[in-house]
């Protein structure tokens, strides 16, 4: 298995707790993406899992549309679709050039998919306060990713305004800063730092 398999593989495997703890009626609950209720995200998240296997295999993704799983078992279509997007990643081939539908290297398409298996999940747990601890070495990996990019994914609409934190902070909690997640936001929040699901 490639690194980037191996840490989707555990950031899937913590993130299947908070998708299973979620309650219906949580569905519309608020979340640290400003104007995204928890369905929404959960619909983000799913759309970006399946369209991630397809940038690993180098075919096209459709980001033009965003499905709505809510109706269906999504909890048990999640296991699945994350599987398959293990798999997808684990040639080291799929890490290897520049992606035809990004623009971009693999490698940072692949740390791509997971930023949003280790925030997300982080999102949902925090709009429905259930416990979530991300994989500290998939953190890791996201520094670099987030150093990386640069200023682009704030140009783009992706990451929110660099929520400042404390010099002693861990790294999750930094992470998420950097992403312009608040890292103390919590429902009862009335003005939430991320403006676009990233």
């Amino acid at each position: 298995m490639s690194t980037i398999s191996n840490l989707l593989r555990g950031s899937a495997d913590r993130a299947v707790p908070v998708l299973d703890a979620i309650r219906d009626e949580q569905l519309s609950a608020v979340t640290p993406c400003a104007e995204y209720r928890v369905g929404d995200v959960i619909n983000h998240l799913f759309q970006v899992v399946v369209n991630f296997q397809a940038l690993a295999r180098r075919t096209p993704a459709d980001f033009s549309s965003r499905p709505d799983v809510l109706d269906t078992d999504w909890r048990a279509r999640f296991r699945t679709e994350f599987d398959t997007l293990v798999a997808a990643w684990t040639p080291d081939s799929a890490l290897e050039g520049v992606s035809p539908g990004m623009g971009l290297p693999q490698l940072t398409v692949g740390r791509m998919v997971l930023l949003d298996l280790v925030v997300h999940p982080w999102d949902l747990a925090a709009a429905t306060e259930v416990p979530f601890t991300p994989d500290p070495a998939a953190v890791a990996e996201l520094h670099t990713l987030v150093d990386e990019l640069g200023p682009m994914p704030r140009k783009m609409g992706v990451f929110g305004e660099e929520v400042p934190v404390g010099p002693d902070a861990d790294p999750f909690t930094r992470l998420l800063g950097r992403a312009g997640r608040d890292p103390n936001w919590t429902p009862e929040a009335t003005a939430p730092r991320q403006t676009a699901l990233g």
